[in-house]
């Protein structure tokens, strides 16, 4: 990794200005995914004096500021209320404390990293993005662009809402990188992400809307979900497990998770 120059400006519209102004700039978030997702770098641009680490809690949502460390997230007790807690259980499971004390969920999200463990969370509780120049897009839209947008993330919108939440992460170890996720929240209905597939977490709309059709659920039915899953959902082999492994886990996971959100 090559970083000619480091700047830490003191507001939005100087930082907007010195990313647009050389292709090769780039935002640094926390920094602790820098080596892997930066090269070459000619500005290396700070957050740090913009004021956005944050939690706020309104009447109808959580404002989250884009240089919020995992670890704030983790531990707040407004969070750990929504959907089960199920942000603090996707982010109790990234490495260690001490990484999570430095990652930031801006980086955490704009990154748009395959292996990531909150991004398919954010798109099953309806999360919106906040940017400097593009306004408010919707987590899911956001993963669907085909390139990262020449952007500043400021926050991050969760609305509250009574959802029950599941999340699993299946790992070698407790320090590695996920070989498969499994985020699901239900509100009346369900919304179903799988990620570290081993590409970027995707919405199951298709078991979505077959779950969404029942009012009961049976056993009979639940292996129809894991069988439209594994058509839907695109699995892979890499270093960290092969498809048929991922195949076995998500049989499991999707399974038990439906069970525990229904209870």
């Amino acid at each position: 990794m090559e970083i000619k120059e480091y700047l830490k400006p003191k507001s939005i519209e100087e930082a907007y200005e010195a990313l647009l102004s050389n292709i090769n700039n780039k935002i640094i978030g926390g920094g602790a995914w820098i080596k892997i997702s930066l090269k070459k770098v000619d500005t290396l641009i700070s957050l740090d004096d913009l004021k956005l680490n944050y939690i706020k809690e309104e009447n109808d949502f959580f404002e989250i500021g884009s240089m919020t460390p995992l670890r704030d997230l983790e531990i707040n007790k407004g969070l750990n209320d929504l959907a089960g807690g199920i942000i603090s259980k996707a982010i109790g499971n990234i490495m260690g404390v001490s990484i999570r004390n430095i990652a930031t969920i801006g980086g955490s999200v704009m990154g748009k990293f395959a292996f990531s463990d909150l991004l398919g969370v954010l798109m099953v509780l309806d999360a919106e993005l906040i940017f400097y120049n593009s306004g408010v897009i919707s987590v899911e839209d956001f993963i669907n662009m085909p390139k990262i947008p020449k952007d500043i993330l400021l926050s991050i919108r969760l609305k509250k809402q009574t959802a029950k939440g599941y999340f699993k992460k299946v790992a070698t170890t407790h320090l590695d990188f996920s070989i498969l996720n499994l985020a699901i929240v239900y509100n009346e209905r369900f919304k179903i992400a799988i990620g570290s597939r081993p590409n970027i977490a995707v919405l199951a709309k298709r078991t979505e809307e077959y779950l969404n059709g029942f009012k009961k659920l049976d056993e009979a039915n639940l292996d129809e979900v894991v069988k439209i899953s594994l058509e839907e959902v695109k699995l892979g082999d890499n270093s960290r497990g092969s498809k048929e492994y991922r195949e076995l886990l998500m049989k499991t996971y999707l399974k038990r998770g439906i069970r525990e959100v229904i209870k």
